[in-house]
């Protein structure tokens, strides 16, 4: 998940002449639904978390039968994942992508699938499986007339950027992400991308200021041309966007598929900062980046601690909930 961004040589800017006007309805939230715990409730249980908590939208990063068994007719919009370690097989092959589809889509009617993520921040020469992969799926929903309603993406981290300071200078670093977004763009799909800020904070040597990384600096920090950021996921995510444009598509959409901030671990990590940035992130969903403003769809990482995750000690620290669904810190979804 390990993110990162540069800050550019800034100086202090001057307070915002003029507030914005708080929107009246938060955008579209999610959360993403990890299975890395041997200590986490049955699906079931957990999707009736999901509806306790006002929780609309859900990532799962595979097509676990129980919890698509337990979303049936709740309405909960789904991004469901294409695992990593079977992609070169779908890539390769047709007919075992359109086998995953039937078996794992369109056999659970009622469910209502949103995007399908093929394959989760893959990266290296293993990256070259994922538009043909992506390809053979598509072509299956279309078969199945679901083109409009599904759509076939991918998860990426930021490290597919470089010179992402400031925003306006970012690139590709990823020679497979040109074509992947040309795919995007002739599909009106989305790109999938894990933002984190709470790592470029971490990993930053103190050069980013920490209520930049959490929303709540008072000032624009970041000058960007015509644009001005006073938090750093805006800054990221607007990277994202001049990047795609400079491989020739402006017309594609940007899904945050995973943020959050962890409450234990490692640099900043409380329990007050992870409820500071991850309410502030509902907060701000509902008023796009500079660059785009307008909704953006976003997935908070993670629903609960997960004890089996690997890497450091932050990486089983990202959850709302503790395994026995009482909430590590309460955030309001349905904020107004």
């Amino acid at each position: 998940m390990a993110s990162e961004f540069a800050m550019p040589k800034i100086v202090l800017a001057l307070l915002l002449g003029a507030l914005i006007a708080m929107p009246t309805s938060v955008g579209s939230m999610g959360v993403c639904y990890g299975m890395l715990g041997d200590n986490l409730p049955e699906p079931s249980e957990v999707i009736s978390l999901y509806q306790s908590n006002g929780i609309d939208a859900m990532r799962l990063y595979n097509p676990n039968s129980d919890a698509l068994a337990a979303l049936k007719g709740t309405n909960i919009s789904l991004m469901v994942g294409v695992p990593n370690e079977e992609l070169a097989m779908f890539a390769s092959n047709a007919s075992a992508a359109a086998n995953w589809v039937q078996n794992n889509i369109l056999a659970y009617e009622g469910v209502s699938f949103k995007y399908i993520a093929v394959g989760n921040e893959l990266m290296g020469e293993n990256a070259s499986n994922i538009l043909p992969a992506m390809h053979n799926i598509h072509n299956v929903i279309t078969s199945a007339g679901l083109q409009d309603r599904i759509k076939v993406s991918t998860s990426v981290r930021f490290d597919v950027l470089s010179e992402t300071s400031p925003p306006s200078n970012a690139v590709f670093s990823s020679s497979h992400m040109g074509p992947v977004v040309q795919f995007l763009a002739n599909t009106s799909g989305p790109l999938l991308v894990n933002i984190y800020p709470y790592f470029s904070y971490a990993y930053s040597n103190g050069d980013i200021p920490l209520d930049f990384a959490l929303f709540t600096a008072p000032d624009a920090v970041v000058y960007d041309n015509e644009y001005q950021y006073n938090n750093l996921f805006d800054a990221m995510v607007d990277s994202v966007y001049y990047a795609m444009e400079k491989v020739g598509y402006s017309n594609v959409n940007i899904v945050v598929s995973e943020s959050g901030w962890p409450s234990y671990g490692g640099v900043g990590t409380t329990i007050e900062n992870a409820q500071i940035y991850n309410q502030n992130l509902i907060n701000h969903s509902a008023y796009g980046t500079p660059k785009r403003p307008g909704n953006l769809e976003t997935y908070i990482f993670a629903m609960f601690m997960e004890n089996m995750k690997t890497g450091d000690e932050v990486e089983r620290n990202f959850g709302l909930f503790y395994p026995d669904q009482s909430p590590v810190y309460t955030v309001n979804f349905n904020y107004t």
